[in-house]
């Protein structure tokens, strides 16, 4: 192994707590009218997301200092734990249901989701089976289908919660990591036909997904159901115009757009910073990802570059999926936008990821 730099990639770091900090303003802005109404203090949310934001941060800059390849040994650990995790959810009792999804374990709103969880560790688990095994990732039977097997595995005890969401974002990531690792383009081909298939069937199998879907294509054909978020969420983003309406002078974050500082956030900011304000954000993520990508091409072995491949694959994957809802070209899936929206086990996750990611970047060459 390299000789280790003295120091992380500092932009890399940067442009994380950037991220981390524009998230707490926004969760205050976008919160305090709902939590003023619902628990009367008006900084219920932003107190909580600071607190989870610290930890998470406690925990990047440890993880920074773990030697990436430390996680290599215990990825069969992590992975076991969190698909026993994933089972113990799904038990009444045990696991807490919101918004129709039985996903989280714990005690009100200090609460871990067991399936942002699951992300990582298949990340971890997946880069060291692919590391071991790249000479048979050619063949379906020895090194693709073992792949597959242990993802869609996750994917149907998520699919049970249910958490489409989340569940897409793992299953993409793992699909990103497998084909960088080199798959056959004949296989992707097949699994895409039969990704296609399954993806239809789990959308037949419940109403409100069709529904969701229907409103993607033609939200005002359900304005007060299936429709609602969409068409509120662009009615946030159109007044923001260009420069915004101001920093806490959002109108739709009045119980017009629901719980708006998890996954419809963007909205708030485009309507209180305008195009300029959303457009830096995303330059913001953009740097970030551009940041990933060369420690992924610079790790010193093929575990660092797909560990590294795999976060900020899974990163990517959030933010366009995120965006992409809000600005009313994708379905409504239920993900939260990476360091801005709020919510406890997804943004103590991303931090813990990106310290790995820190940590690869100092064994990097680049």
């Amino acid at each position: 192994m390299p000789a280790k730099k003295t120091a992380p990639d500092y932009l890399l770091l940067i442009l994380i707590l950037s991220l981390l900090s524009i998230g707490i303003m926004m969760v205050y802005s976008a919160s305090a009218i709902w939590a003023e109404y619902k628990f009367n203090d008006a900084f219920f949310f932003a107190k909580r997301q600071l607190l989870f934001g610290t930890i998470g941060i406690g925990a990047m800059l440890f993880i920074m200092n773990v030697e990436y390849w430390t996680w290599r040994h215990l990825s069969k650990s992590a992975i076991i734990i969190c698909f026993v995790l994933l089972i113990l959810v799904l038990i009444p009792g045990i696991g807490m249901v919101r918004n129709g999804s039985q996903s989280w374990i714990g005690a009100g709103a200090f609460s871990i989701q067991p399936s942002e969880f699951m992300k990582l560790a298949m990340i971890i688990f997946l880069a060291r089976f692919l590391s071991e095994n790249q000479k048979n990732i050619i063949y379906f039977k020895k090194g693709l289908f073992p792949s597959l097997a242990l993802v869609f595995t996750a994917f149907g005890l998520i699919m049970l919660q249910p958490d489409l969401g989340t569940g897409t974002v793992m299953v993409g990531t793992c699909i990103v990591m497998i084909f960088i690792s080199g798959a056959r383009i004949f296989h992707f081909a097949v699994m895409g036909v039969i990704g296609i298939a399954g993806f239809a069937a789990l959308v037949l199998s419940a109403p409100y997904r069709i529904k969701r879907i229907t409103s993607f294509l033609d939200p005002w054909s359900d304005p007060l159901g299936s429709g609602f978020q969409i068409i509120q969420s662009l009615y946030a983003i159109g007044p923001g115009g260009l420069f915004g309406l101001g920093l806490g002078e959002s109108r739709q974050k009045f119980f017009y757009l629901p719980e708006p500082q998890t996954d419809f956030i963007f909205a708030i900011l485009a309507e209180e910073l305008g195009f300029i304000g959303g457009a830096f954000v995303l330059f913001l993520f953009s740097l970030l990802l551009w940041r990933g990508m060369k420690i992924a091409l610079g790790a010193p072995d093929l575990y660092g570059s797909l560990l590294a491949a795999g976060i900020i694959s899974m990163l990517a994957i959030q933010v366009m999926i995120n965006v992409g809802v809000v600005t009313g070209l994708m379905p409504v899936t239920g993900i939260t936008l990476p360091f801005l929206s709020y919510g406890g086990s997804s943004l103590t996750l991303m931090l813990m990821a990106m310290g790995i990611l820190l940590n690869i970047s100092r064994y990097a060459r680049y």
